[in-house]
């Protein structure tokens, strides 16, 4: 396929994965194409998209080179699967975290498309041997993973089928490069991929950690946010150990590698995240900070936009 070719993007589903992803493919130039077998969703989803991109532009954190006028002229919307994928290289799927219906869609997409269309999926938890089971082309398949909100959070995890065709990858890594993303290669297939184990990990402890009686949930979240985000926001926890010695990453590992090991071996349990009387201490504690109803959480929802629209900014500049 020419690169001349290759200027259409479908993007299956228009909840808010899928504004995102269309967002962040328009803002590098692409046409893209909105699907959802829903009347009047993929239609509604461009309302919804024009004024996140008015505001944007307004702000001037407007992503790429276009206007907003001309980025929303690249959108088109679709309740008809075949002329929503006709002349695209790319789909990108964002339909709900259902294995079965993830499954149909792409056994439907598949008998309308060739076999040089690279399919992927949004999904953040389901491995691609699953996802792509009923695929019968698998070598262009892989998962996609972004980070939501995708077009403030920039990383994009791609993780390849067992018969996924290096071309595949490195075409859609050069795709979310180009778009703006930073996209990362998982070499094989794992449950949870990278981030959400890495978070996994730290949502554990934290919770342990409250649940214990060690501390506050209000000052658990102050230990990422005033002390680990703060040097994981631009340098990852490899570079950091590297940073935090004199003679590098052998060096820490040897001043604090004994230590470390110590530390792990006194963490508890995986514990029980609903349920128990632990856990709905946790939830009340959390509740009582930022109450659970709707307004309270939208409220809380576009101050975290905000806030990662002022760091990404500031990562830009850096």
């Amino acid at each position: 396929m020419s690169s001349s070719d290759m200027k259409i993007i479908t993007v299956i589903g228009s909840g808010l994965i899928g504004r995102s992803w269309a967002m962040v493919f328009v803002s590098g130039g692409y046409s893209v194409k909105i699907y959802d077998n829903q009347p009047g969703q993929s239609a509604n989803a461009i309302t919804e998209i024009r004024k996140q991109l008015e505001e944007l532009e307004e702000a001037h954190m407007l992503r790429g080179d276009l206007t907003s006028k001309q980025q929303l002229s690249l959108l088109s919307s679709y309740e008809d699967l075949a002329p929503a994928l006709e002349g695209a290289f790319f789909v990108q799927e964002c339909v709900f975290e259902q294995l079965e219906v993830k499954q149909s869609v792409f056994q439907d997409i598949e008998r309308l498309v060739g076999k040089e269309v690279i399919l992927s999926s949004s999904t953040s938890c389901l491995v691609p041997s699953k996802v792509f089971s009923n695929v019968q082309s698998r070598s262009r398949c892989l998962v996609s993973h972004p980070v939501n909100p995708p077009y403030y959070v920039k990383l994009v995890e791609l993780v390849p089928h067992p018969e996924t065709a290096t071309a595949v990858m490195d075409t859609t890594h050069s795709l979310m490069t180009k778009v703006g993303q930073a996209p990362v290669r998982l070499m094989k297939e794992i449950d949870g991929f990278a981030l959400n184990r890495v978070q996994a990990a730290i949502i554990a402890e934290s919770w342990r950690l409250v649940q214990d009686g060690v501390i506050s949930v209000k000052d658990i979240d102050l230990v990422m946010s005033e002390g680990l985000g703060m040097r994981y926001a631009f340098i990852g926890p490899m570079e950091t150990m590297h940073l935090n010695a004199p003679a590098g990453l052998e060096d820490y590992m040897k001043r604090y590698g004994e230590g470390i090991q110590r530390i792990l071996t006194s963490f508890g349990p995986v514990p029980h995240f609903s349920g128990s009387e632990g856990a709905k201490s946790v939830v009340n504690e959390m509740c009582e900070l930022i109450p659970n109803d709707q307004q309270h959480l939208s409220a809380r929802m576009e101050r975290r936009d905000r806030l990662l629209m002022g760091l990404a900014k500031l990562k830009k500049e850096h």
